[in-house]
């Protein structure tokens, strides 16, 4: 098997595995002339480890998630919504450590994602991603507004290129609605709702995306035209198991599965036929559900039509293809069903920089094993396009030769 030319250590060596580009009229080579325009739809921070201790209001700092020692000495990582977590001193060596300290610098970034061959970028919180971790939907506002105002101050230069998501903690509904007009009028591309709007387990008794309560939400994020992000972990505590297996089980079933709720919420209550412009996608839970999921909940529609209020006008795949997205690092079961379920325009590439579970820097490699079996076209279009098309980023003129570049700007 081919491999790109660098060297890793050998726990990261089969990340430069790929079955070359035969056949291939453009790649996602950094150093290809042709290459495709990408966008990662899915890149983490790296704030300042005082960020809200330093910027919130004074009544909510000693809440803030911290640092705990027990009388024994052991740390533990406290946050308002999750159980205590053991902090362990693992040592990371070799590119496990150059992602864990990477992209400081709105400078540091540009080069790294140079190196990768990404043009542009979608930006999420990293120790953020807790900001919503609490029941108390007031001070989860609290803390999204300052992360707003933070990564504002930080990539609002930058932000044709690192465009970072407006955070909004949407239980709190009128708040919600103030800080939605806000970041919008700074010049955010789009906004980051946790899946969802009261955190924990489950109950029937909390608000969700499927209720009424919701509708001035929607007209006012259709008002500011801005699409809708769901990121992983942002809706239960995804650290529920522990012992053995308990990181694979924590991130499958905790962390990635959860986003299918707030999609299905969407797609299947009439939400979207009262406000057919809203945009939305879940992000970094892959694809490969995609297809099922759309699949089940039509077949739900279909079978239990005795059951369904209100009835739809589009069955819930169509509105998935019409207004929904999802993003992905590397799913090729997913991407092997994108023609098939007629979803190439709702796939979102990312390269997840710096996290462990994404592809810098060897994106094009990663590229390479699992998009194979797409047309050029479907490539560009999943790379970069569809990103270009949900949250406006601007291409650069060295692509505007491209065939579909050009069909795309003249649209």
């Amino acid at each position: 098997m081919a491999t790109q030319s660098s060297a890793p250590d050998e726990n990261n060596a089969w990340r430069l595995d790929t079955p070359g580009i035969a056949g291939w009229t453009r790649t996602a080579r950094a150093d290809d002339p042709n290459k495709y325009f990408m966008v990662s739809t899915d890149g983490h921070v790296q704030e300042p480890a005082d960020l809200w201790r330093t910027r919130i209001d004074a009544a909510y700092r000693d809440r803030l998630p911290g640092v705990a020692v027990d009388a024994e000495g052991r740390k533990y990582q406290k946050t308002e919504g999750f159980r205590p977590v053991r902090i362990r001193n693992i040592v990371f060596e070799g590119e496990d450590r150059l992602r864990n300290g990477a992209g400081e610098t709105p400078e540091q970034r540009l080069a790294d994602l140079n190196r990768d061959g990404v043009d542009a970028e979608v930006l999420f919180p990293n120790k953020g991603l807790t900001i919503w971790a609490t029941p108390d939907a007031e001070f989860s506002q609290a803390m999204c507004r300052v992360w707003n105002d933070w990564a504002w101050e930080v990539f609002g230069n930058y932000n044709d290129r690192l465009s970072p998501m407006g955070c909004i903690a949407s239980a709190d509904i009128d708040g919600a609605i103030r800080e939605i007009q806000r970041v919008a009028a700074l010049g955010f591309r789009g906004l980051a709702l946790p899946c969802k709007p009261i955190w924990g387990p489950p109950d029937h008794e909390h608000l969700n995306y499927n209720l009424p309560e919701f509708d001035p939400l929607w007209a006012c994020i259709t008002e500011v035209d801005l699409p809708i992000t769901f990121h992983v972990s942002t809706g239960r505590d995804p650290r529920t198991s522990r012992g053995n297996g308990g990181a694979v089980v924590n991130y499958a079933v905790h962390s990635l599965a959860p986003t299918m709720e707030p999609i299905a919420n969407l797609c299947a209550s009439g939400v979207l036929e009262r406000f057919p412009e809203l945009r939305f996608g879940s992000v970094e839970a892959g694809i490969g559900w995609v297809p099922w999921t759309i699949w089940a909940l039509d077949e739900a529609y279909r079978k239990h039509h005795m059951f369904v209020r209100p009835k739809l006008a589009r069955m819930p795949s169509d509105h998935f293809r019409a207004c929904g997205f999802a993003t992905f690092q590397e799913d090729k079961p997913g991407l092997d069903l994108a023609r098939e379920h007629d979803l190439v325009g709702n796939f979102l590439w990312a390269n997840d920089y710096p996290h462990h579970e994404g592809t810098w820097p060897h994106s094009a490699a990663a590229i390479e094993r699992t998009m194979g079996q797409l047309t050029d076209g479907e490539r560009a279009k999943i790379l970069g396009l569809n990103a270009a098309r949900i949250f406006r980023f601007p291409i650069p003129e060295r692509y505007h030769a491209q065939e579909d570049v050009k069909a795309f700007l003249n649209r």
